[in-house]
């Protein structure tokens, strides 16, 4: 889908740019954005391989066990019925982590694995179990004690305190992370209570 958008987007702006005569000024644009592509990934490489690395030696010395004890009773009540000594808890735990300390990029890998060990757990193929699905929402709408990536964005725009937007990202986090699990636990429940009325109608008939 996105490969669409952007194909619409660059033909836009190619028409656009004949049409008002600036076809030099978007080819310009085109070139000087693709190096500027090339620093900031070479910028945010740098402080995701550091990070990532300290995700490691994190799980080696058994620091993400301590993280999973500590979320154990949250992973309760967030995913029903989950193995809390199996290797998709560990994977959601390596995966939570990661966004804790605002390392997106790094974070979906991690997330992939802890989807594909869940998959594994619930016993689905081909869609997305509940605790799937509230793996997603926590992902999407993660909360930040660290927001690492865009400070390493706002440190390299010029930004003399890159950290003093902590508090309104802490703070859209854990609103966006309430309103989603709230969310998902009311669909979920109405889901449960639909199938129950029909697994009901179905047995009476």
């Amino acid at each position: 889908m996105m490969k669409w958008v952007f194909s619409g987007l660059v033909i836009i702006s190619i028409i656009f740019g004949i049409i008002n005569n600036t076809i030099k000024e978007v080819s310009n644009s085109a070139i000087m954005e693709a190096e500027n592509a090339v620093k900031l990934t070479l910028t945010l490489v740098g402080s995701m391989a550091f990070w990532g690395g300290m995700m490691r030696v994190a799980d080696k010395a058994g620091i993400t066990n301590i993280v999973a004890k500590c979320f154990r009773p949250i992973a309760k009540f967030l995913f029903v019925g989950i193995d809390l000594n199996g290797p998709a808890f560990k994977a959601i735990t390596m995966n939570l982590t990661a966004n804790l300390l605002g390392l997106g990029n790094a974070a979906t890998p991690l997330g992939i694995d802890a989807v594909k060990k869940l998959a594994k757990e619930d016993g689905v193929t081909d869609t997305a179990s509940q605790n799937i699905i509230m793996l997603v929402v926590l992902n999407t709408a993660s909360i930040q004690l660290l927001p690492t990536t865009i400070a390493t964005l706002r440190l390299s725009h010029g930004a003399s305190s890159p950290l003093d937007v902590m508090p309104a990202i802490l703070l859209t986090s854990v609103v966006c992370v309430t309103v989603g699990v709230i969310m998902v636990k009311v669909l979920e429940k109405g889901y449960n209570l639909k199938a129950y009325s029909r697994k009901k109608i179905a047995h009476e008939l």
